[in-house]
Formats: C-alpha cells, structure tokens, sequence
C-alpha cells in the first residue's frame, strides 16, 4: 500500500511527515528548506510510494485565510503542476504549532530543544497527519 505524506510548508521552512506503509502510523520525515521542497518531493516520489499529499490550509480562528495563505497557495499551484497525478488535499492545519510545541514540553525537551523550529514544523506535519489518518476511520 502507498504511503500518504503530509507537508507543513512555510516561509522559510517546510516540516514532511509520511505514514508507514499500511497508512495507520504518522511519523515526522523531515525538514527542509521551503526552497528546496519540490526538488525533496521528486527524489522522495522516485524512491517511495506515494497515494495521496496533504498539504495545510493555514486560517484564523474565524475561518479566513491567514497571513501565510498566499505563500503557500504559490506552493500548491507549483506542486500541483509538477505532480499533476499526485491526489492532493488541503488540511485545516490551526493549532497544529501550538500542538507541537506542547507535544515537546510533555515529552521532556529542554528549552533549548524546544526552540528548535525545524522539529516544531516536523511535528506539526506529524500532528496534521495522525489527524487525517484519525478521521479516515
């Protein structure tokens, strides 16, 4: 079975999370440069299975689009015409920082860890994903 990969795409940052291949556990992947996000994705497609990528749909509270919203809408149109046949969906992606940040206090990380923005995009992809994965059942 194929794998499903998440992507929580920033500025300057982009946190990947895929699932295991029978598509029941979310583990993080990585985290990359935003710039070097489609060039990852193409290595990544030609060595693993892939069904679906999700990609977050950052919002307000109140429903609207975020300030960030434009960056990665720029994303999802290259993404989808460098992979017109990979399944794409968008996730509410809200809290999913916040999430991960409380994810690392409760396991233990020193606050020099927790600073670590790389790893907060990496569970925040992770967090976004094990939800999809939740709902599908």
């Amino acid at each position: 079975m194929p794998r499903i990969l998440a992507i929580d795409y920033g500025l300057k940052r982009t946190g990947i999370a895929v699932t295991d291949e029978m598509q029941i556990i979310a583990s993080g992947l990585t985290t990359i440069p935003s710039e070097t996000a489609v060039a990852f994705l193409k290595d990544y497609f030609n060595k693993e299975k892939v069904e679906k990528v999700l990609i977050g749909e950052p919002k307000q509270m109140n429903g609207e689009p975020s300030q960030s919203t434009e960056i990665i809408e720029k994303f999802v149109t290259v993404f989808a015409s460098t992979f017109p046949d990979m399944k794409l969906e968008r996730v509410d992606e809200r809290f999913t920082s916040k999430m991960a940040f409380q994810t690392m206090i409760d396991s233990g990380l020193k606050k020099k860890q927790r600073q670590n923005k790389a790893l907060v995009d990496e569970i925040s992809a992770t967090i976004m994903l094990q939800d999809y994965l939740s709902r599908k059942f």
